[in-house]
């Protein structure tokens, strides 16, 4: 396959600033921005990183016209939470080429489930397993702050001829060593953020009644043991089903294997000892009286609606007792919902 040398980025949040900024300090590559907000981006914006490194990232193209940019990538890529990406997909499908690659920054927003839905079944796709970077924006299109790396990425790729020429394309392009899965169901299917963060929410507020809280806690700096374990048997169940759908788990390890530690207790340890997650509060908002929360938050909207529920969803169609992944799930859809 040829070099990658236009990008178009969909989305504006964290990722999309960090990648924009990556991808256009390579010199032989233009990043277009297609964002509902483009008269609040500059066409130069600054990201530092956690090794006091600064990408200047320029953008050669800024628009909320999908048909001003989508039409001249080699790569769209969709750096969107999970409520966008159906509607993203629909837009863009009358403006693919056949050579246009289609991208996720993350699969487990249901990217591959929509697009076999949406787009042309020859269209060429991918999704990471998990996102490239930790990022946090500072002053929206203008500086944002990329807090952490990754020390490999892993992706699923459908209809893309040499995949190992691919996968080593987009390692170039985001500076990470990134390997191949077998199946979409890998990164679709996720125990990082759609157990993580639910199971922790679960743990926080399972005995919410509307009070205010005093502070706001850090959501990973003041892990608890209790949060863990929650999280621990979420993911057996998980495997459970992986295994029952024949999925390879080869670069799908459970959690005490990713983390590397024992048992609830040590992870608990070093959940509240990455430094990249030293400074994250918990998904709340700030009302009159205190701290609530933020049912608005894509812990509640993306990693509910969308990642834990396709774990659900699956686990329901075939059959799979999970008991802690239904109390966990049904708990945060009935507040999600109370809240509509």
């Amino acid at each position: 396959m040829e070099k990658i040398k236009r990008i178009c980025i969909c989305g504006g949040g964290g990722l999309g600033h960090t990648c924009a900024a990556v991808l256009s300090s390579h010199d032989d590559v233009e990043v277009m921005l297609y964002t509902q907000h483009p008269e609040r981006w500059n066409k130069t914006f600054v990201v530092d990183d956690c090794e006091n490194k600064i990408y200047n990232g320029r953008i050669v193209s800024i628009t909320n016209k999908p048909e001003e940019v989508v039409p001249f990538a080699d790569l769209v890529l969709l750096c969107l939470p999970a409520f966008l990406v159906e509607k993203t997909l629909i837009e863009i499908q009358p403006l693919l080429s056949s050579r246009t690659i289609v991208g996720s920054i993350v699969g487990n927003t249901g990217f591959f489930l929509f697009a076999h839905k949406i787009l042309d079944a020859t269209t060429k796709l991918f999704a990471f397993q998990r996102v490239p970077y930790i990022s946090r924006v500072v002053e929206y299109g203008q500086k944002a702050s990329l807090l952490g790396y990754k020390k490999e990425l892993l992706v699923a790729a459908e209809n893309i001829d040499n995949l190992e020429v691919f996968s080593k394309e987009i390692g170039r392009l985001f500076l990470t060593p990134t390997y191949l899965l077998d199946s979409f169901y890998e990164v679709t299917l996720s125990n990082s953020n759609p157990i993580l963060h639910t199971g922790r929410i679960y743990s926080m507020w399972k005995d919410w009644r509307g009070e205010c809280y005093s502070e706001n806690p850090l959501f990973y700096h003041d892990w608890t043991d209790e949060a863990s374990e929650i999280l621990l048997k979420m993911d057996e169940e998980f495997f459970e089903l992986l295994k029952f759908l024949n999925v390879n788990t080869k670069h799908l390890l459970p959690l005490l294997q990713h983390y590397e530690v024992s048992d609830a207790f040590t992870l608990t340890t070093k959940l509240k000892s990455i430094s990249s997650f030293s400074t994250i509060k918990s998904p709340m908002k700030q009302v009159s009286n205190g701290w609530i929360p933020d049912l608005t938050s894509r812990y509640f909207t993306e990693d509910f609606n969308y990642g834990l529920r396709f774990i659900y969803d699956l686990a329901h169609q075939n059959n799979i007792s999970c008991p802690t992944i239904d109390k966990v799930y049904e708990w945060g859809v009935s507040l999600i919902n109370k809240s509509l």
